[in-house]
């Protein structure tokens, strides 16, 4: 069974790769880039140490 809607995914996905030539550290720099330049809240989670509740 061939879902369209996955194979057009896919194919996003390869070509936003191929635009940094598949190097993962690029394409999250351009992420963090992207997000901080949407002007939006961006939200992070500290990790706690264990025990600490």
């Amino acid at each position: 069974m061939k879902d369209t809607i996955v194979e057009e995914v896919r194919h996003a996905r390869e070509k936003h790769a191929a635009k940094f030539r598949f190097d993962l550290k690029a394409i999250v720099d351009d992420a963090k880039r992207r997000q901080w330049q949407s002007g939006r809240k961006v939200v992070s989670f500290v990790k706690s140490k264990p025990g600490a509740r």
